[in-house]
């Protein structure tokens, strides 16, 4: 299987690569920009990166779930979640292309090996 990760690594080299910073400073700017996200959402707010997406913390209330195994009733407790919503400018560039593609080559192409 090929591994098709971006890692803080590849975007740090990217930058290097675009930006003309240093290696150390390319990776620090990476760095930063994903902490101060980080600490946003960690605060409860909205983060909104224009021409790619928002990210969103949402609260999730308690609620009952099922064990598969038992079916015993199990609570699951409140918690915040993360979301995110891409924007329409990523959503057309994700699918660009597509109407040239056959829509079997993409199902047979996705599905796992058994």
């Amino acid at each position: 299987m090929v591994d098709n990760t971006v890692t803080r690594a590849q975007l740090s080299e990217a930058v290097y690569q675009e930006v003309g910073l240093s290696r150390n400073e390319s990776a620090d700017l990476v760095e930063s920009v994903l902490d101060e996200v980080a600490d946003a959402l960690a605060r409860g707010e909205m983060v909104k990166i224009s021409s790619f997406g928002s990210f969103q913390v949402r609260q999730k209330g308690e609620r009952v779930g099922r064990n598969p195994k038992t079916g015993e009733e199990v609570p699951i407790l409140p918690r915040r979640v993360l979301v995110f919503r891409a924007s329409h400018v990523l959503k057309h560039r994700i699918n660009e292309g597509l109407a040239d593609v056959d829509p079997e080559s993409i199902a047979t192409e996705s599905k796992a090996p058994v």
